[in-house]
């Protein structure tokens, strides 16, 4: 699996592309994230906005065509964006894998 090319993804830029599943302008991501993360993850303006334009750079999410009565911007994975979240869920399952697998029993609820 490509690591250089899919490198590990922050909470915050993990949680902003999961919510770009489905088109969403800003303010409806920052509520989708503090929705699915059950309120522990809260993101602000500034963090989300920054992460956005990287995210543009990079070319994992889009801008999507909206109401054009509205000016919220909305945005949206693209294919790549997608391979990306796929590759950080793999990462992700192999680190709880061997987790599990070195502290045995001694897993709980903690």
């Amino acid at each position: 699996m490509g690591l250089e090319k899919h490198p590990p993804l922050t909470e915050s830029v993990y949680y902003i592309m999961l919510s770009l599943v489905s088109p969403r302008h800003g303010y409806g991501i920052m509520q989708h994230i503090h929705e699915i993360s059950n309120g522990r993850v809260k993101m602000g303006p500034g963090t989300l906005y920054g992460a956005i334009k990287t995210l543009l750079e990079r070319g994992w999410i889009e801008h999507v065509k909206a109401n054009p009565d509205s000016r919220k911007k909305q945005y949206m994975l693209t294919e790549e964006g997608k391979n990306v979240v796929k590759a950080e869920i793999n990462r992700l399952q192999e680190l709880l894998y061997n987790g599990k697998q070195m502290m045995g029993g001694e897993l709980n609820n903690a």
